[in-house]
């Protein structure tokens, strides 16, 4: 009964807080005559990893380094597959043409960067270092571009005020961290009730756990009309978790990790991201006769992404040990 008391308090806390959340996101963003989507690359996607860095320096600490490196790749591939892949189920989004040009082949290459400092199968001091300072350049990088870019306009008549704003902003991440926890402990506990193995506890409940402010974030921002600030978070965190999530493991190391690491969970989060980098294009190519430079990525695309993430979690289920 406690479990299920956790469940509908961590369901009714994530409604609420990812409401207020989103609000003060935009509000910030607007005060600060930032865009969304870069509003959403930086403080949102940094808040939203929260639970992902936390569960990595927890991990790595305690000697667990390979639960550390499977909560960076999970997180990007339930990012992808099921937050984003849910969210255009419920509603299309328009993803902005620099986005599409900039900061997606940029999550690409963020993940190729991985994969080749992971392909001997070890994670060393030195690979984190080079994540954290590919870290740097990246925040750089995106700085650079939110300079280039129009201030928002704020057309409404009642603007909410920069204090309240980040009041809205700071309890609603508190309450979505701590949501998404009383979420997670009641489902890990019921799922251990019914004899349901660790494995498959750890691979999906824990790994959609530390994904679900994402999105609940995300699928606010979209019914709310940011889509910027859903995109941006999604990047954002993917990005966040490859250069920091994973560089800690390798901090505290050297770790040596599982073959399948790279044979089922990087190929994974590749696939994942070639996928919704071409979805971004295609749409972006279909606006290039129009005067305007976005496109938008529609419900099919979330379909396909969904679908690709339930293939993922069939593989771990079926051949939890699988190589090429």
């Amino acid at each position: 009964m406690l479990d299920l008391i956790f469940i509908v308090l961590g369901l009714a806390g994530l409604l609420w807080s990812s409401d207020k959340f989103v609000e003060g996101a935009a509000a910030i963003a607007k005060h600060a005559g930032m865009s969304p989507f870069i509003i959403g690359m930086t403080i949102v996607s940094l808040g939203t990893s929260a639970p992902e860095i936390v569960v990595s320096l927890i991990a790595s600490v305690t000697g667990s380094g390979e639960l550390a490196v499977g909560n960076a790749l999970g997180s990007n591939i339930t990012n992808i597959g099921l937050v984003l892949g849910l969210t255009l189920m419920i509603r299309a989004m328009t993803i902005d043409a620099s986005a599409t040009k900039r900061e997606l082949p940029q999550m690409v290459a963020v993940t190729l960067l991985a994969g080749a400092l992971m392909s001997d199968h070890l994670l060393s001091i030195a690979d984190g270092l080079i994540l954290l300072s590919s870290l740097a350049l990246f925040l750089f990088l995106l700085a650079r571009r939110d300079s280039t870019l129009v201030p928002v306009a704020d057309n409404t008549k009642h603007s909410t005020t920069l204090l309240n704003a980040w009041i809205a902003f700071i309890v609603g991440l508190v309450l979505l961290v701590v949501s998404s926890r009383l979420l997670v402990v009641g489902a890990v506990n019921i799922a251990t009730a019914l004899g349901v193995s660790e494995l498959v506890i750890g691979l999906t409940i824990v790994a959609i756990g530390t994904s679900l402010p994402e999105l609940a974030a995300s699928v606010m921002s979209a019914l709310k009309g940011h889509a910027d600030i859903a995109i941006g978070a999604i990047v954002g965190s993917n990005v966040f978790n490859l250069l920091v999530v994973l560089a800690i493991p390798g901090i505290f190391g050297p770790l040596v990790l599982d073959v399948s690491v790279m044979d089922r969970d990087w190929t994974a989060t590749l696939l994942l991201t070639g996928t919704l980098m071409g979805f971004a294009w295609i749409a972006y190519a279909r606006t290039l006769s129009r005067t305007q430079g976005s496109g938008e990525l529609g419900r099919a695309a979330g379909v396909v992404l969904v679908g690709m993430y339930t293939a993922y979690i069939g593989l771990l289920i079926t051949y939890p040990d699988f190589t090429w």
